[in-house]
């Protein structure tokens, strides 16, 4: 295990744009992650998720994308066991609905997708970093993980965990790095689409590979969420995310 070291940073180049960035305490230069994080935003989980990842070698950059839109205090794990129960279900969807507007709009999206590469740039620029950049994210970040791969060709690798494709989906055709993605058998609305997914990726001839886990849901990797964690899924899905990047040769030089 490599002695790792995080702080928070600020992103020069977009206005108000923080992060976290985790990297190996040595005088080497990494490859480069950018860590995406759900829908809870930065929190300690990501965190913790980007000090793992420095622990393997790598140099991390775990932006903070939602904390300007108001969202983070609305969207809880209250009104996700609201939206479990039957008896509150109804209500507890319409408040999601409401909390998710400021992040569903093309304006936000194409932002999003900006600062991202600001990400890029500032990683590129970093004397921690070398010239390997990969990103990976969960939930809202996986859905950014595969929009940042479909923009931005700097991006040499890509893992979303239970992501949404690009939209519209023939995006996909500017995709020019492998994709490892991952999935819970349960999670019914990405589970179902994923065949149209497939079937694009081998249409553009992309690099694209895929993991189903059964009896497990959406967020199965969150730690923090014991509704969702799935130890099984998340240790195999994470040894599966380092041997991905390390046959990238996403490894320390």
């Amino acid at each position: 295990m490599k002695m790792t070291m995080g702080m928070a940073v600020s992103i020069p180049s977009v206005k108000n744009l923080s992060g976290y960035f985790s990297s190996p305490e040595d005088n080497l230069r990494h490859p480069g992650l950018i860590l995406i994080h759900e829908v809870w935003g930065l929190g300690d989980h990501i965190k913790d998720v980007a000090n793992r990842f420095a622990e393997e070698g790598y140099a991390v950059l775990a932006p903070d994308l939602l904390s300007e839109t108001g969202i983070i205090e609305k969207v809880d794990q209250k009104i996700l066991e609201e939206i479990r129960n039957p008896i509150t279900r109804d209500e507890a969807q319409k408040k999601l609905r409401a909390a998710m507007a400021p992040i569903i709009s093309p304006d936000f999206a194409k932002s999003t997708v900006g600062k991202l590469k600001a990400c890029v740039d500032y990683m590129l620029e970093n004397k921690k970093v070398n010239d390997k950049i990969a990103v990976i994210g969960f939930c809202f970040g996986g859905t950014y993980a595969y929009a940042l791969a479909a923009e931005d060709n700097r991006i040499q690798a890509a893992v979303p965990f239970y992501g949404h494709a690009p939209e519209p989906i023939d995006r996909i055709k500017n995709i020019s790095c492998p994709i490892l993605a991952f999935y819970g058998e349960q999670d019914h609305n990405l589970v179902d689409s994923l065949p149209d997914l497939e079937s694009k990726m081998k249409e553009h001839g992309k690099n694209f590979t895929y993991k189903i886990y059964p009896n497990t849901g959406h967020a199965f990797f969150n730690d923090t969420n014991l509704s969702t964690y799935n130890k099984d899924a998340a240790t195999d899905a994470w040894r599966r995310t380092i041997l991905f990047l390390k046959q990238g040769h996403f490894t320390t030089l």
